[in-house]
């Protein structure tokens, strides 16, 4: 069984790749974001991770900006303590996804049987960039650019230049990448190159049975790499209310057939 977390995953735009991590890190690589005080950094990203990264950098006395391609910025439930009872109807108890799509995502079941290109998209529209709502008076002061994407990002002396697509240019002391996380399990170094040539893969990820259980019997991926075959929901907390019960039934049902086996 592999839930190894998503740190290997962490997606780094190619257009940042000639700089060293002293101008540009990922935000899964700081605990502490006090190292920037009294720097400029450009924050990469429209999500929670970008939002709050963003957020802790001012609170810690850095000069923050947020480049984000979204042309909204956008905060999670905005709207939702008008809905009265109503809410329970639009929203799932997981919360993830928007109204009347958050109650398919809740039942990763059913999600599963949706053609793969419908899913695709139902998935990108779940967890599309935004920020919790707690979070928009901590940004009074933050610099947010919505609509720009980075061009090009190169080293500059002791700074780095970024061009954007709405034709500025920044130069900052750091640029942090809030961009999320793309799973490529062949990342994980504990998978021998015989271990994967073993596992049916798409696009990176392990295609599961019901079980949680790849091609290759007895090995089972949870959380991030199950969200291709079970939905969305796998890449928060709040899938495990559908995982751990979904796993232990398959456990139980095989245990007779594993121990024969054995």
């Amino acid at each position: 069984m592999s839930a190894a977390g998503i740190e290997k995953f962490a997606w780094r735009p190619p257009v940042f790749k000639s700089l060293s991590p002293d101008f540009v890190s990922h935000s899964c690589d700081h605990r502490d974001l006090g190292r920037f005080a009294q720097r400029q950094v450009l924050v990469v990203g429209g999500g929670q991770s970008a939002l709050e990264s963003a957020a802790l950098l001012a609170e810690c006395g850095a000069s923050p900006e947020v480049m984000m391609r979204t042309k909204v910025l956008r905060f999670l439930r905005q709207k939702l303590h008008t809905l009265g009872k109503i809410s329970s109807v639009l929203y799932a108890p997981a919360d993830v996804g928007p109204a009347g799509l958050s109650q398919l995502v809740a039942r990763p079941n059913w999600f599963r049987t949706v053609p793969r290109p419908l899913r695709d998209r139902l998935s990108r529209r779940s967890i599309r960039p935004a920020g919790a709502k707690w979070l928009e008076p901590r940004l009074g002061n933050v610099l947010i650019a919505t609509g720009a994407s980075v061009v090009s990002a190169v080293r500059r002396g002791a700074h780095v230049e970024v061009l954007g697509s709405d034709g500025r240019r920044r130069v900052v002391d750091h640029v942090l990448l809030a961009t999320g996380y793309r799973v490529q399990i062949s990342h994980y170094s504990f998978l021998a190159p015989e271990i994967l040539a073993k596992i049916r893969q798409d696009m990176g990820s392990p295609l599961l049975n019901s079980g949680f259980e790849t091609s290759l019997p007895g090995l089972h991926f949870l959380g991030a790499p199950a969200a291709l075959s079970f939905g969305p929901l796998m890449r928060f907390v709040a899938g495990t209310s559908f995982t751990a019960p979904a796993l232990t039934r398959w456990i139980v049902s095989n245990w007779k057939g594993i121990r024969q086996d054995q």
